[in-house]
């Protein structure tokens, strides 16, 4: 089979087109081609140029060879990559040990999922409940201003990547294809298929809770268990090998491998491991606020003529600037047609995000405006940055008058530097509501310095992104985790050998394709490690 890239067609085209443009660029006959399946497909919707699709397709012909040797050297034509996943191993037929997972976002999703194909039948503990409940406790805050400090957008059945755009794309390098087996998966488990080959996949929010579903009932039928509201408080040492794990409400469990997949906000965690003497540094990460901007606007400044073409969606953007005082600000998370969510995991803490469902066609575009911060920013230790973040939180809190709404300021009153005292032609999605301020304070100075640089910056790459009427809303601190786990070359903990630190909490990965993937690496080292030491869970 052949890889063809750079077919590019009329966004418009029919369904013919695609094999005679193929055909045609091999230079044989459409009925020469046995079958076709499209890689890839992007668009080109450029001001100035024509509106197009790109496509790269697979390809299997008559006689391959004859097509190779006449155009050799056509750097848009090469043997189709074998992308298909393999096992490092399989579960031996007498019972053993059955593996550890912590957490059921995508990191401990793809971890108990590739062990339960594996064989090994492993036990995820989740502190949060299943989904479909969590699903309920969220919208309690956004409604009614009502917290449930262990079920929310952060905490629960399918992580904080379950209430977000399901964005699920990634640019970290990938050797063996771990993505492909992700986005496979989650066709397998409900997902529309064209996500195995446009540019940009996303599922979004409802989409996301089905699929979770789907996916722990297979590692359920594989005989796997998934254990909700189950915390887990301590660790069990032995001689530096891990033995086991406490839970909140007493019980314990013996394990000598453990997946450590907790997400970026488990903090109480955190602080316990550290006491457990797990090796920890601080990390980068950012800060900012949420900005909002009709949908529309970016559309025309992203599409130009071809804005609201069926076929091409919302425009989404991806922006950075490098400013004077040496930060970076950049957007992050940017959901297309979407809405701000209130997701915080604390109470007296506000914190936001960004959310959108699979058709991306609510009224506003918004994404986070974040500042790069260092640990020389938050001195003090590995969880010196949560610090940082709770500070940040509860000074949002007081700033949206203390209950759970969000303190928020137009962007032409921002620059100026005055409080924001009514609303333009942007209105706000956040929920449970919103209220007008100086969001100056919200901020270190260095932040609020650079935002202030870096709007008019992005004005200059999309018309009308500084608007005076655009919001931002505050404060936006969960960008990623503000600690790393330290693993070595076989994902152990350095220090603690059975622990397995995986996915964005642990600081290996952010977004949920890249968390998954991370799982999926994790859970290969756990393989490798119960085949080594002749156990299983058959």
């Amino acid at each position: 089979m052949l890889r063809v890239s750079e077919i590019r067609l009329p966004i418009d085209h029919d369904a013919a087109a695609l094999p005679a443009a193929v055909a045609a660029r091999l230079g044989v006959e459409p009925a020469d081609i046995r079958s076709l399946s499209i890689f890839r497909r992007s668009h080109d919707a450029r001001k100035n140029s024509a509106l197009a699709f790109i496509y790269s397709v697979d390809v299997a012909l008559a006689d391959e060879a004859i097509v190779v040797a006449r155009l050799a050297g056509d750097r848009h034509l090469q043997p189709t990559p074998d992308m298909r996943y393999r096992f490092v191993g399989h579960a031996p037929d007498e019972p053993g040990e059955r593996p550890l997972v912590v957490g059921f976002g995508p990191a401990g999703i793809f971890s108990a999922l590739i062990l339960a194909q594996a064989g090994f039948r492993p036990i995820v503990l989740e502190r949060g409940k299943a989904v479909r409940e969590r699903t309920q406790d969220t919208w309690g805050l956004w409604r009614r201003k009502q917290l449930d400090p262990e079920s929310n957008v952060q905490f629960g059945e399918g992580g904080a990547g379950t209430f977000s755009d399901g964005k699920l794309y990634s640019q970290i390098r990938d050797p063996r294809h771990y993505g492909r087996k992700v986005l496979e998966e989650f066709v397998k488990a409900g997902a529309p298929a064209e996500i195995l080959h446009v540019s940009k996949p996303h599922i979004g929010t409802f989409r996301l809770v089905g699929m979770v579903e789907r996916i722990r009932h297979e590692i359920e039928r594989l005989g796997g268990e998934v254990r909700f509201q189950q915390r887990v408080s301590g660790l069990r040492i032995d001689d530096g090998q891990l033995v086991g794990v406490t839970i909140a409400d007493g019980g314990e469990l013996r394990a000598r491998h453990v997946v450590l997949a907790l997400g970026h906000s488990a903090r109480d965690t955190f602080a316990m491991l550290q006491a457990a003497g797990v090796r920890m540094e601080a990390k980068p990460f950012s800060i900012g606020f949420r900005i909002e901007h009709p949908q529309s606007l970016i559309d025309r400044a992203r599409f130009g003529p071809h804005a609201g073409h069926p076929s091409l969606g919302a425009a989404d953007y991806k922006l950075v600037h490098h400013c004077r005082n040496g930060r970076s600000v950049y957007s992050f998370c940017m959901c297309p047609g979407g809405t701000v969510v209130a997701a915080t995991s604390e109470a007296g803490r506000v914190v936001t995000n960004g959310m959108s469902q699979y058709s991306r066609n609510e009224r506003n575009a918004n994404a986070g405006i974040v500042v790069g911060i260092t640990p020389a920013d938050y001195p003090g230790g590995p969880l010196a940055g949560i610090e940082l973040q709770r500070q940040l939180e509860a000074r949002a809190f007081e700033l949206g008058g203390g209950s759970y709404e969000a303190p928020a300021q137009l962007v032409g009153d921002f620059l100026a530097g005055r409080p924001s005292t009514g609303l333009g032609s942007v209105i706000p999605s956040y929920q449970p509501g919103v209220r007008l301020t100086d969001l100056a304070g919200a901020l270190p100075d260095y932040a609020i310095a650079a935002i202030r640089e870096a709007l008019p910056a992005f004005d200059r790459q999309i018309r009308g992104f500084a608007m005076p009427d655009a919001v931002l809303t505050g404060v936006e601190t969960r960008t990623s985790s503000p600690l790393r786990i330290t693993r070595g070359d076989d994902c152990q903990s350095v220090g603690l050998r059975g622990l397995y630190p995986a996915g964005e909490g642990a600081g290996y990965a952010g977004g949920i394709l890249s968390a998954a993937i991370d799982g999926i690496r994790v859970a290969e080292a756990v393989t490798r490690a119960l085949l080594a030491a002749g156990e299983g869970g058959g």
